[in-house]
């Protein structure tokens, strides 16, 4: 990715829910967990494409350090590395004007997303 390193992320899945889409199941995933320098993350994560690869739309709220907030917008792109564990990438669009991108692994044994992020 674009960029020099600007923090890490660390998410767990807290719910998974299969809905009807356009081209079939779409897999809408609420992730929370700790990100540095945005602080404590909550997102959910809409999924679609098949078990080898696909895309995601991504909406998200970071509860900062200092008591302010930060919406984002996201999108990016999975594919299998493994079984039951995907290699992500996509970018942030945040509300203060910035745009970020980030790259990192699910693992859905661990309900796990970890990564990093970097600025564009």
């Amino acid at each position: 990715m674009a960029g020099k390193q600007i923090g890490e992320f660390s998410l767990k899945l807290t719910t998974f829910i299969n809905t009807p889409g356009p081209a079939g199941i779409l897999r809408q995933v609420t992730w929370e967990g700790a990100v540095s320098g945005f602080g404590t993350v909550f997102t959910t994560v809409t999924y679609t494409g098949g078990s080898k690869a696909g895309t995601f739309a991504d909406y998200g709220t970071a509860f900062m350090e200092n008591g302010d907030f930060l919406h984002s917008i996201g999108q990016g792109t999975y594919e299998s590395v493994g079984k039951h564990k995907w290699k992500t990438a996509g970018f942030f669009q945040l509300s203060d004007s910035r745009r970020i991108s980030h790259e990192g692994e699910i693992d859905l044994v661990e309900r796990s997303w970890k990564g990093k992020l970097f600025e564009i």
